[in-house]
């Protein structure tokens, strides 16, 4: 169907005065006497069009004025009867899809946990509608600032035999049926459709190194699988995944392209997406945009994990998780690290070799690693990311010492045997940096279908 986009007849003055054909769902509709007002949108602009229909011109069938029917209205664009933009006098206006009483998004406010049972329909929402265009501009700066930087972008697979993190907590992939019945796992994966063990990666940060150690910088950003049974605010089980790695760099430079480029995408919400951030900034988290541009303009702290265990440990805070050296830092720790000491994002550096995976790069101390979180307010815990161990013999020990199946990383230990270079790279929960910059609370209003803990809509 001809017909021009909303945010087009919104933007363009030119087409003051012009007659054009607009397509879009009603949001909300109006009558006085004389006129019935529309508001509607066509998804390619957060502001909706006013169509305004003369009564005594027009007679409009009623099924057009239900919120959430879709129609096609033809008239002549004018100024904005208040304020910017332009309006839609209307000549024509033919109903193209009905929607009956029953349509669960009415003008009523409804809450978040209503509208995640009806993830095919929240979109319509204004808060859905600037979520998923601020997640849409954010993927795309991460592209273009990585293509700005020589990046290759590089597509791992999603289906593999081994477990990046080591920790073993990954969906299974089989073509087996449920009942079958074999007297050894091993003659049971024989079987399976790729003759052994096979689940969904939990990350692509192994095969991303391949690519690195040839193509010098490379990223990955794509879906992740973890079959963790997390059922918290910040945790899915398929979630998408930034994934940068970069030969010859050590950690000082993995972290400086980590901030480099979360100021970047940062910036770039900022300056493309001023409608839907004042929405956020009023409905979701006052401050927000503040927030950010302090972001955009400060320098991220440095601190040693050593450090900030001492720093807690002299906090005035009373912690449900208590704190020592070779604990893993819970949200409440990251909170207080951000939001009260630092009050903006914080690299936390060289954690405890035991509680960080096997690939991280040992430290010359015999017991930590070299490795970083990235924490910013209000989440926690954003960025992963390590120099990778290069020394083969360190490699292999740490890999023995964790009983890992040396079989399933042979071509990840070769690439130590064949030129071994160091080289690191991070790992951006990007669901969670939509979070952030979003101000939403829970993760399963950044994703279109969440996949969490028995829930698979």
């Amino acid at each position: 169907m001809k017909h021009i986009d909303i945010e087009n007849v919104l933007q363009d003055k030119t087409l003051l005065g012009s007659t054009v054909t607009v397509c879009g769902w009603v949001r909300t509709s109006r009558e006085s006497a004389a006129v019935t007002f529309l508001e509607v949108t066509d998804g390619t602009s957060f502001t909706r069009l006013q169509v305004v229909v003369d009564k005594s011109k027009l007679a409009l069938d009623p099924e057009c004025t239900k919120c959430g029917a879709s129609i096609a209205a033809t008239g002549v664009v004018v100024k904005a009867f208040k304020g910017e933009g332009a309006e839609l006098n209307a000549e024509s206006v033919r109903l193209l899809g009905k929607c009956p009483g029953d349509y669960p998004i009415q003008k009523k406010r409804t809450t978040l946990e209503f509208l995640r049972g009806i993830p095919h329909l929240r979109l319509r929402t204004n808060t859905f509608s600037a979520v998923f265009r601020v997640r849409s501009v954010a993927a795309q700066a991460i592209h273009r600032y990585f293509h700005s930087h020589r990046f290759y972008y590089v597509h791992t697979p999603l289906i593999t035999a081994s477990d990046c993190e080591g920790a073993g907590e990954m969906f299974r992939v089989t073509t087996q049926p449920w009942n079958a019945k074999y007297d050894s796992e091993e003659a049971y994966y024989r079987d399976d459709f790729f003759g052994r063990k096979a689940g969904l990666s939990v990350s692509g940060q192994l095969e991303g190194e391949v690519a690195a150690m040839a193509l010098g910088r490379i990223y990955t950003f794509g879906p992740s699988f973890r079959a963790e049974n997390s059922n918290t605010t910040r945790h899915l089980a398929e979630f998408w995944h930034v994934e940068p790695e970069i030969a010859f760099a050590e950690l000082p430079e993995v972290m400086e392209v980590a901030e480099d480029m979360i100021k970047n995408v940062v910036r770039a919400v900022l300056e493309e997406c001023p409608a839907e951030m004042d929405f956020f900034e009023k409905f979701v988290e006052s401050g927000l945009k503040a927030k950010l541009q302090n972001i955009v303009e400060s320098k991220f702290a440095v601190l040693e994990y050593t450090e900030a265990i001492e720093l807690l440990k002299k906090a005035d805070v009373t912690f449900q998780y208590p704190v020592d050296w070779g604990c893993d830092l819970q949200t409440e720790h990251e909170k207080y690290l951000t939001e009260h000491y630092f009050k903006k994002p914080v690299f936390v550096i060289n954690y405890p070799k035991e509680i960080k995976s096997f690939y991280m790069k040992q430290n010359p101390d015999g017991k930590t690693v070299a490795a970083t979180d990235l924490l910013v307010p209000g989440i926690g815990e954003i960025i992963g990311g390590s120099e990778r161990e290069a020394d083969p013999d360190k490699l292999l020990a740490v890999m023995k010492e964790r009983k890992m199946d040396l079989a399933s990383y042979q071509q990840y230990l070769d690439l130590r045997k064949f030129g071994t270079a160091p080289h690191g790279g991070f790992g951006l929960g990007f669901d969670r940096f939509v979070m952030y910059v979003t101000g939403m609370e829970n993760i399963r209003d950044v994703v279109l279908f969440p996949r969490t803990v028995k829930n698979i809509m």
